[in-house]
């Protein structure tokens, strides 16, 4: 069996993770770049000042900063975003390398505070509307589409310090100013968009997916609301641009299982289930479900969604859905009834069937197939698995190689679950991105010593390095899987 003809083989990175060039061109601060570096041991942090002049780190994924808080970046602190893998200056020589792969599609994501640099602006920053376009020019050239996020953890730092980033509504107007400018300005160059990355990390903490600096339920639900009805609002409006525009959502897809057949742990499954499916079933469905408008009136959070704001999300439902997977977890009514497990931005119990990658992350590309078959089961809209990957501590050894078999074998097994997800059970899928396709920053920790790409990066925690690409041995092995369509997996 083969993939669909015109499948889209890539890959992806995002912006602050790639990019560098934090501060370059009349660029602004976004939420990425106040965070620091961070480890498998060690936490990443957000920095800021108080009215009282003492600087603070607080936990990224706990972060409950004071009203007086103001946002910034600070000498004492390494953030690894401001110089990632300088994508900035080298994409021309990185974007040669996806093609000599043959890829199809990249998917990038346009750093919104590069061409807004505050936010606040009324008119947009050209030297970054330029920069993207010299970005998408070289996709082109030679025959790679890209497939371009418009929010990837990037919300500029301006729009948090004026007034509480995405929990004021004045967000939505600023975010569909500059959707309408890189609309207009990529007419022609850019057909498949993506709203906001992974929408429902707002669950685990308001800072990476949304810069608000709160962890407080009604907070994040109103947050929540004021991203979809954006998302809602950009479908609609790039479709008026342009009736060829494909715009998707993306979420970060967590499949659970529960770990054992107890009633109780069925339930606490499902339950951990809705909240893969809430901001997905919005965006899709075009309204609240209503297991989610009841958890709010049990919680007591009053989202204030007008008839007005139900009409804008019935009309911008989304024309294909694509999601992150990485592993699986299972869940229980009891917290100890097995040992914990971490994942990608999420917690459950280790599944005792399952290996798990360096970072804990527990493989299974079962769950992959599974992954695809319930989401096209449920919205019956195409499909389009936009991250896959798993983190490896790669070696660069004598003569520039790296041998990187374990990644090879996950991204062959979880292809091989796509291949039997479109040719045994019918889903509609578009297209494959493997996350970090050449080695990049870690959102969840901050290092480079977690790499997933096709190409090493020679950048090492500690600040050494020149940033020299070297193929590993999954770039030629990649090569040989787009040119035969995912025949040839050996």
């Amino acid at each position: 069996m083969s993939f669909p003809k015109d499948f889209l083989w890539g890959g992806a990175v995002a912006a602050n993770q790639y990019e560098g060039g934090w501060d370059v061109d009349g660029k602004g601060p976004s939420a990425a770049d106040v965070v620091t570096r961070g480890s498998r041991e060690k936490a990443r942090y957000v920095t800021y000042r108080t009215a009282d002049g003492q600087i603070h780190a607080d936990e990224m994924f706990t972060l409950n900063a004071p009203e007086d808080a103001v946002f910034g970046v600070f000498e004492e602190y390494d953030y690894p975003s401001h110089e990632a893998v300088d994508g900035f200056h080298r994409y021309k020589e990185d974007i040669a390398l996806f093609a000599e792969m043959g890829f199809k599609t990249y998917r990038l994501s346009i750093n919104w505070s590069r061409i807004f640099p505050t936010g606040l602006e009324e008119e947009p920053n050209e030297a970054g509307l330029q920069f993207y376009d010299n970005v998408f020019d070289e996709c082109l050239k030679y025959g790679i589409k890209p497939l371009v996020t418009l929010s990837h953890y990037e919300t500029p730092l301006g729009l948090t310090n004026e007034w509480g980033s995405w929990t004021d509504e004045r967000t939505i107007d600023a975010f569909m100013r500059y959707v309408n400018v890189v609309g207009e300005r990529y007419k022609g160059k850019v057909e498949y968009w993506l709203t906001f990355n992974e929408i429902n990390t707002l669950d685990h903490g308001g800072w990476m997916g949304a810069g608000v600096p709160s962890t407080d339920p009604q907070k994040i639900a109103v947050a929540g609301k004021n991203q979809l009805i954006a998302s809602a609002k950009a479908v609609e409006l790039l479709h008026q641009i342009d009736a060829n525009n494909k715009v998707g959502n993306m979420i970060g897809f967590m499949v659970y299982y529960p770990l054992t057949c107890n009633p109780d742990d069925i339930m606490a499954c499902w339950k951990e289930m809705n909240t893969n499916w809430f901001y997905c079933d919005v965006q899709a469905r075009g309204y609240y479900p209503a297991y989610k408008l009841k958890e709010y009136e049990r919680e007591g959070i009053d989202i204030r969604l007008s008839e007005e704001e139900k009409e804008t999300l019935r009309k911008g439902t989304v024309d294909f859905i694509s999601f992150s997977y990485y592993m699986t977890n299972c869940a229980a009514e009891k917290s100890d009834a097995a040992e914990s497990s971490i994942g990608n931005m999420s917690m459950g119990f280790k599944n005792p069937y399952l290996k798990a990658s360096d970072w804990g992350w527990q493989i299974d590309p079962t769950g992959l197939r599974y992954a695809l078959d319930i989401m096209y089961d449920r919205y019956q809209k195409p499909l389009m698995v936009v991250e896959n990957g798993v983190g490896t501590q790669d070696i660069l050894e004598e003569g520039n190689v790296i041998h990187d078999q374990a990644h090879i074998e996950y991204l062959r097994d979880h292809i091989k679950a796509m291949d039997d997800a479109i040719n045994i059970d019918g889903v509609e899928l578009w297209g494959y991105t493997p996350w970090g396709c050449i080695d990049l920053v870690s959102a969840s920790t901050g290092e480079m010593h977690k790499r997933y790409g096709f190409i090493y990066v020679d950048y090492q925690d500690d600040g050494t390095g020149e940033g020299a690409r070297h193929k590993k041995d999954s770039f030629d092995w990649y090569k040989k899987v787009i040119a035969s369509n995912g025949e040839d997996l050996d």
